[in-house]
This record gives structure tokens, sequence and C-alpha cells, in this order.
């Protein structure tokens, strides 16, 4: 797969358009994924049976153990990472509102959510989040089922708060 042009690293970019074209094959209606990311190279140094299977990119995503039910961020707090791994992709479904809906929800958290899975102008779609190690920006994809599922949309600034969550996984 070659480097998109869309984000501050093509390296990163790669890495996240691939876990959400793998996470494409499966379909829709998939429970949060997990993966890390680690150098392609440092993979092949300990594994060289691989190399016929890895390609060319920088990062080579390995999923991981499925996270526990309930909240998301509950999960990722409780995540860390050895020193090899270089970053991490989550790939989720999502309920997307336009703003004027968005202002209608609850205030609750739990009940916004039901709010939100039943509106009328709801949209789903797959976010695909992913962040180094060394703290350098992050990367969004977010495919939109249905009618637009062929044009993603893309960039860091899709999802701050999932980054910033994210990049805290990596954190002592």
């Amino acid at each position: 797969m070659s480097a998109p042009d869309w984000w501050e690293d093509p390296d990163l970019a790669v890495a996240v358009a691939e876990v959400e074209d793998f996470a494409g094959t499966a379909g829709w209606d998939a429970p949060p994924q997990l993966f890390a990311l680690v150098s392609t190279a440092d993979l092949l140094a300990a594994e060289p049976t691989l190399a016929p299977s890895l390609g060319t990119a920088v990062y080579t995503p390995i999923a991981q153990d499925a996270l526990p039910e309930g909240e998301l961020f509950d999960a990722l707090v409780e995540i860390s990472w050895s020193p090899e791994i270089a970053g991490c992709v989550l790939v989720q479904e999502i309920v997307v509102l336009p703003p004027s809906a968005a202002e209608t929800l609850s205030a609750d958290p739990k009940v916004a959510s039901e709010e939100a899975a039943a509106h009328p102008q709801r949209t789903e779609a797959r976010l695909v989040a992913g962040v180094l190690r060394d703290g350098r920006g992050g990367a969004c994809l977010m495919r939109l089922r249905g009618e637009h599922d062929e044009a993603p949309l893309h960039g860091g600034d899709l999802a701050p708060n999932l980054l910033s969550a994210l990049h805290l996984t990596f954190e002592d």
C-alpha cells in the first residue's frame, strides 16, 4: 500500500488505512478492535519467515485481544504497551449526527448515547484512529456507512479526544 498524501506522517497514514481496509473486509456491526503497531524491519529481523506476507510498510499492525465490554475509555485507561510497540490503532463503529441534532441530546452520556442511536438523522460510521509512541500527532479515517461508503473522510482532527486517549496508553 502506498503512502496516502493526506496526513502529516505518511507511515502512520498507511497503517491506519491498512487497519480500516482489514476491518472493512469483516463488514459492519463489529466491536471495537485495537492494533499494536510494530516496526516492520524489527519484526522481520525477529521473524524472517514473515517476509513474504509483510510488504514494505514501515509499521505492521498486529490485532490485539478483544477489548472488555463497557466504556471504551475505561478500557483504554488500563492499557500499557511494551517498549517495542511503536504505536497503536483503534477501529470502532460510531454514530454521527448533524450539529443541529447534537444540540438536542441529553447531558447524561448514557441517555445521549441512546438518543443518538435512535435519532432519525444518524449516520453510522467506522472510525479508525492511530497514534505513535513518540507523540507525533495522530491520524484518523472515517468511513460512513451506506451511500457514502466509498469515500472516507480523513485527517487528524476527526477525533481529537480519542487521539489523546490513545496517546495516554503510552504514558507510564
